[in-house]
């Protein structure tokens, strides 16, 4: 398949979103995923500017293996079910283990062996949080290289080798382990996730790929704050977290956690809690609001201060408004909804908490319906 050619099949929205529902151990979900989603997998892989162009280059350099080892080591010693989630994905789709873990490692690698001065502007997303008296919502756009347009799936999983045992459904990256755009649990956890490009990224600490898939296994508040610390060795790079637990007690709170690799570096992330009570709202893009933490400058921190102040022009009292803000073109450069030279929205979702539903929508939402509407439980 030639670069040519898959770039122009890309660009064109395809009104699909493939769903598995998967069971088994770690190695059997990763296995099955990849053997139902090898072709999305590869095409991807084939195209992906950042892994063929900056990552595998990387790799294949002293510094850069050195780099991956230290961070294939710590995910080996934190989150091993994780390894071997990906080791099946990589049976399953026929591609070598190193591409995943390389996409998985992201910024981390250029960052590390000093080729990387700008942040990835490629990963964008922008979240708002609405907790009012007849709207409880979080609204999220999915932003990535327009390249992963199509190449995109969900996954309703039940792992049954852990203890409990994870139920979960997300909205998956081809080749990516579930968790790192939004999704909800068994517990009522309803999250989505905002990557943001700190300046100093951790060496052999934990990539936020694997972190936000151990956010698929939280119970409550308490447990999320515990996953995002990482004690004993931190975050290597930076996200923030939009969440709600569907069945809490008592009047919709909502949460925003920010989270980074610390700088000077200790061996525990730090993290920031915002939450939204009722009567509030939220929005959050790519930058940090409250961590006082150093970030890469570049088109992502001006994407999200023009995207933030967009959302001050609107007025978000109901689901509608919610849906207008997430369809926003106004700005043409920096749109909310956007469909730049290189960075497209993939993906809207909208979590209605009083519906208890999950919608989807593969196109504007302010112009077109959802592809698929899920309920938020697991019965």
């Amino acid at each position: 398949m030639s670069f040519m050619f898959s770039k122009t099949y890309t660009e064109k929205r395809h009104n699909s979103l493939p769903i598995h529902h998967v069971r088994g151990t770690y190695y059997e979900v990763g296995y099955n995923v990849g053997r139902t989603f090898c072709g999305l997998i590869n095409t991807l892989f084939d195209i992906h500017p950042c892994l063929n162009k900056v990552y595998i280059p990387l790799y294949n350099t002293k510094d850069g293996q050195e780099v991956y080892d230290k961070a294939y080591q710590t995910v080996m010693k934190y989150y091993p079910q994780y390894i071997k989630e990906m080791e099946g994905m990589s049976d399953g789709a026929d591609v070598p283990f190193y591409k995943l873990f390389l996409l998985h490692l992201d910024d981390i690698l250029p960052v590390c062996v000093g080729e990387m001065k700008e942040g990835n502007e490629g990963q964008g997303c922008s979240t708002v949080c609405l907790n009012e008296q007849h709207s409880e919502i979080i609204g999220h756009t999915v932003d990535s290289l327009k390249e992963v347009l199509n190449n995109i799936y969900v996954v309703k999983a039940h792992i049954t080798e852990s203890h409990p045992e994870e139920i979960f459904t997300a909205f998956c990256y081809a080749g990516f382990l579930p968790g790192f755009t939004m999704g909800f649990n068994n517990h009522g956890l309803t999250y989505a996730i905002n990557p943001i490009s700190a300046k100093h990224l951790g060496k052999g600490k934990l990539p936020r790929a694997f972190v936000a898939r151990a956010l698929l296994t939280a119970s409550s508040l308490e447990s999320v704050e515990d996953i995002l610390r990482c004690n004993g060795c931190g975050i290597a790079d930076a996200m923030s977290v939009n969440l709600s637990f569907l069945n809490q007690e008592g009047d919709r709170l909502f949460h925003n956690i920010e989270v980074s690799p610390t700088f000077p570096v200790s061996n525990e992330s730090a993290i920031s809690v915002k939450t939204i009570s009722s009567g509030g709202v939220m929005f959050h893009a790519n930058k940090f609001l409250r961590l006082q933490i150093p970030e890469v400058e570049g088109a992502k921190i001006e994407s999200s201060t023009v995207r933030q102040d967009t959302m001050k022009k609107h007025s978000l009292v109901s689901d509608k408004c919610v849906i207008n803000l997430l369809g926003d073109t106004s700005n043409r450069k920096y749109d909310i909804f956007r469909c730049m030279e290189s960075v497209w929205t993939i993906a809207v979702g909208v979590f209605d908490f009083l519906a208890r539903t999950w919608s989807i929508y593969l196109d504007n939402p302010k112009l077109n319906d959802p592809v698929v509407v899920f309920p938020l439980d697991h019965s």
